[in-house]
């Protein structure tokens, strides 16, 4: 796999090393989904982060496949965060060969427990439904891509850690964790390489939160890297002010209030669902929300939220504070955790009044499909957009305006009422990007992933003209040469 479909793609052979110090981009080059970094050296190999590409068919059909690299011969894969599209893959990487440790924060492995496994099921029932297509066509049948007894045996080769602890974790090749702010245990990677006298330090961003969000704390300023890997998610935008933000929600829970039916919003489990449960709970007398039926459809986003109120320590102090004293309800008490299928079937039968959470977060699978198949021909019905909508998923045909979606062969017509809530994404925008990567104290070379192609331009743009950086794009497959930077540096 590669993360682009062609610079790995066209070429089937497995990479060739020759330096001892290299960095290669596997996945999220020139896309948004897929991260895998693959660093090697001194005989050694280091990956960082094995995510599922997610997005149009034809992407996620990549995730099956063969790695440009053999996984048996890795020593060791450190993960950023728990997110699907950074840890998605390590049960098909074992699955393929793995033995070594995977380093991670201790919230992110708790995480990945339900991630992991809830993948696995999702992988095996789309499968399950993709073969009777095939069957039907004289194909034969696919294999999942993993299974959850996959899952389980890469949890068993998790290796914990704590943020600011430094850590040997095999002769020449040391980390450690800081907050990145995105979600709970997610981390900025710092790793130090030591090979025959070189020393350098490579920076992986992951996936930096937004400034001043609810629960979490601030990313962490790092200020020495030999190289960077900066994700770039929204490195072509501004996020309005938290003022702007909090007025515009005010103003749709008063649409709502004023013009009541059934409310969809598709999130994700990890991050968002719980972002919008404290911003429920901070507001509930004042958006009248006792009035409603409120629902977390997800399994996984239940037991994400259990897990989040575990490592509360990881949060701001307020929300910390808050969080201990409600619990998992916090505090609201017609919230109501569906977890059985026969549970969210329920919901359907209530035409208006009703609060629906439920992933996925792009709308490309998950329950939240079935409410939209009962709703969004409604036109009493809302539907909320609360984060990114990755090109070629149902959530961005409905966030660009489509008059009809298609929901298992069926096409329904969309008279609900779109509403957007930009402000409250879990990515960092451009300036908080720009002020990361402006506090290393030299300006060192920088290689943008986790974005989108035209997004990685503007943002590269932008660091070289407002702080002269030498700002790259990764490719995919394109070798960073560590032992000599100079070509890099301009």
């Amino acid at each position: 796999m590669d993360g682009t479909g062609h610079a790995c793609h066209t070429n089937r052979h497995l990479f060739h090393w020759s330096n001892q110090l290299e960095i290669q981009s596997c996945g999220a080059a020139e896309e948004v989904t897929g991260s895998c970094h693959l660093i090697k050296v001194g005989g050694k190999s280091v990956l960082l982060d094995c995510g599922l590409i997610q997005g149009r068919a034809k992407d996620e059909a990549r995730n099956r496949d063969p790695f440009p690299f053999d996984p048996a011969s890795l020593d060791a894969v450190i993960l950023s965060h728990a997110h699907i599209d950074h840890s998605g893959r390590l049960p098909l990487l074992i699955k393929s060969g793995f033995k070594g440790p995977i380093y991670t924060h201790t919230a992110s492995a708790d995480l990945c427990d339900t991630l992991l496994k809830d993948s696995a099921h999702i992988n095996f029932k789309n499968t399950q439904w993709a073969n009777k297509h095939r069957k039907r066509r004289g194909k034969a049948p696919l294999e999942p891509l993993y299974l959850r007894q996959d899952a389980e045996r890469a949890l068993g080769q998790f290796e914990t850690m704590e943020y600011g602890v430094k850590r040997e974790i095999m002769p020449g090749v040391s980390i450690r964790l800081s907050d990145a702010g995105h979600i709970v245990g997610s981390s900025i990677v710092e790793i130090w390489l030591h090979e025959n006298g070189v020393n350098r330090k490579v920076v992986f961003s992951g996936d930096l939160g937004h400034r001043g969000t609810a629960i979490l704390r601030d990313f962490t300023m790092i200020d020495e890297a030999d190289l960077v890997l900066m994700e770039s998610t929204y490195g072509n935008r501004l996020h309005r002010p938290w003022e702007d933000t909090w007025t515009e929600v005010d103003e749709i829970a008063e649409y709502i209030q004023r013009k009541p039916g059934n409310v969809l919003m598709p999130a994700f489990s990890v991050g968002r669902t719980q972002n919008i449960l404290y911003l429920f709970a901070r507001n509930y007398e004042k958006w009248n929300l006792k009035k409603w039926q409120m629902f977390i459809d997800s399994p996984m986003a239940i037991e994400a939220t259990n897990i989040y109120l575990r490592h509360h320590r990881l949060y701001d102090p307020e929300a910390a504070d808050f969080w201990r004293k409600k619990g998992s309800r916090l505090g609201m008490p017609n919230l109501q955790m569906s977890r059985s299928a026969q549970d969210s079937m329920k919901i359907n039968q209530i035409s208006s009044g009703a609060i629906i959470i439920a992933g996925s977060g792009m709308m490309t699978g998950g329950r939240i499909k079935h409410h939209l198949k009962h709703n969004i021909w409604r036109k009493n019905c809302h539907l909320i957009i609360t984060g990114y909508q990755a090109e070629g998923t149902l959530g961005r045909k409905m966030l660009d305006g489509a008059k009809n979606i298609r929901l298992w062969g069926e096409k329904i017509k969309v008279k609900a009422k779109i509403h957007t809530i930009g402000g409250l994404s879990a990515h960092t925008d451009q300036k908080g990007l720009i002020d990361w990567y402006s506090n290393f104290k030299s300006r060192p070379p920088v290689f943008l992933v986790h974005g989108e192609a035209k997004t990685m331009d503007t943002l590269k743009q932008k660091l070289r003209d407002d702080l002269q950086a030498p700002a790259h794009i990764a490719r995919a497959g394109e070798s960073i040469d560590l032992l000599d930077l100079s070509a890099y540096k301009k």
